[in-house]
């Protein structure tokens, strides 16, 4: 089986390739992290096309604000705010002879390309060289989305009839938090096993940490620093409260630890504050974003140690006692991981040995995905597995190379003739 595999990729991958060149020359950004709007429109139209070529039954969803905020309640999942005008979700359907059913997850939105000027070539016009594929995108995370229809298409191509219920989940505004992925969950979406397609590093990803963005605002007040005894300077009680932070990291690097991914940490990713080197600022804002652990930490725990920091640094300072700093959440996703032994990352890793004919490293992820979700909401058997590297992701000049995207249909398309075993 796995030979008349490799012989058909072999036979068609200029036209698999084709494919994959086609989608990333479609620019499908989200655009201030998907509060702002996003462009997944055109591309999602492309694989609608596709796939109702290959004799899929395609659904097309709008995302519908109610069920985020439905999420949010219930799984203290979802990102409230977004703009969804000519947004949508595609679920493309492909029978076979079992019920059982096989999803696959990938995300149609990424990340802006930065400057454009330092693209050694146009983000959305792909570039064949040297054996890889350049173009926005490629890699994050349209080469797994695509290698997992390419998959169907390529087990179609040999004359093999789907043993199993096939699932496409294309989504948008993964980007944004996850929301695409949250809404099809709250929507239904059920599957026996999925994979998210996003790059792994050749590694089957089984878990990956939790992410909480927050937002502190400090006051002060302000004058003409001659006098500053006289104003608050809101940058020096930040830095107070930053201080905070930082010491609650060093408490849980000392006391959280986990066999297969890092520590947990505090990143204080953005400050702004004051106006000019001669007044005293009245504010300043920084920004935040926490990785946690699965299972020997929560959302709830890592919010309230937070929150705790603020509160203590505000009691200790005489002017925050009075004034305390207002903080707010921005983004969030909850942490994920699957039990080593789990039925389904067996099948997972059966077939990938079969395929590269070594050992695959099972590991974790720092970096969240929509795994989370379909885990966590849903408890569908998942894994992340999929084409590229993640230092790749969200680069300029990103790009993917043409074995590592043919490889992978090869392993989707046997974890698809598989699954039911």
């Amino acid at each position: 089986m796995i030979d008349n595999l490799e012989h058909m990729l072999l036979k068609n991958k200029t036209e698999y390739i084709k494919h994959l060149t086609e989608l990333i020359s479609i620019d499908t950004q989200s655009i201030g992290h998907g509060i702002e709007g996003g462009k997944e429109k055109e591309g999602q139209l492309y694989l609608k096309s596709l796939l109702e070529d290959l004799g899929g039954e395609v659904t097309v969803e709008p995302i519908e604000n109610k069920n985020i905020e439905e999420a949010l309640i219930k799984y203290n999942e979802g990102n409230l705010g977004h703009n969804y005008e000519n947004r949508f979700n595609l679920i493309g359907d492909f029978k076979g002879k079992s019920n059982k059913t096989l999803l696959f997850n990938g995300h149609m939105d990424t990340m802006p390309p930065g400057d454009i000027l330092k693209w050694t070539n146009n983000p959305w016009q792909p570039t064949l060289d040297e054996g890889n594929i350049y173009g926005l995108g490629a890699t994050d995370m349209k080469g797994g989305l695509m290698a997992s229809i390419m998959a169907i298409k390529l087990i179609k191509d040999c004359g093999i009839e789907l043993p199993n219920h096939i699932k496409i989940l294309s989504v948008v505004d993964e980007e944004g938090g996850g929301n695409g992925t949250i809404h099809a969950l709250m929507k239904g979406v059920k599957a026996d096993g999925a994979v998210i397609c996003e790059p792994s590093d050749n590694k089957i990803i089984r878990a990956h940490m939790g992410f909480i963005f927050f937002e502190i605002e400090v006051s002060g007040i302000s004058l003409h620093c001659g006098k500053k005894w006289e104003g608050v300077n809101a940058i020096e009680k930040a830095i107070k409260v930053i201080n905070g932070l930082n010491e609650l990291e060093h408490q849980w690097l000392m006391k959280y630890k986990h066999e297969i991914l890092p520590s947990p940490t505090i990143n204080i990713g953005v400050i702004e504050g004051g106006s000019a080197g001669s007044t005293v600022p009245d504010k300043c804002t920084f920004k935040i974003c926490i990785h946690y652990l699965p299972k020997v930490m929560s959302y709830d725990q890592v919010k309230s140690d937070v929150i705790e920091v603020i509160d203590l640094c505000s009691k200790g300072d005489k002017y925050l006692r009075n004034n305390p700093p207002k903080y707010s959440i921005y983004q969030a996703g909850g942490a994920f991981e699957m039990d080593k032994d789990d039925s389904f990352i067996n099948l997972v890793e059966k077939v990938y040995k079969g395929v590269i004919n070594e050992n695959p490293l099972i590991e974790g992820s720092c970096a969240g995905n929509d795994a989370r979700l379909l885990k966590n909401m849903a408890n569908i058997p998942t894994v992340i597995l999929g084409p590229g590297y993640l230092n790749q992701c969200h680069t300029i000049d990103e790009y993917i190379s043409e074995e590592e995207y043919l490889k992978f249909i090869l392993i989707y398309a046997k974890l698809i003739l598989d699954f039911n075993n």
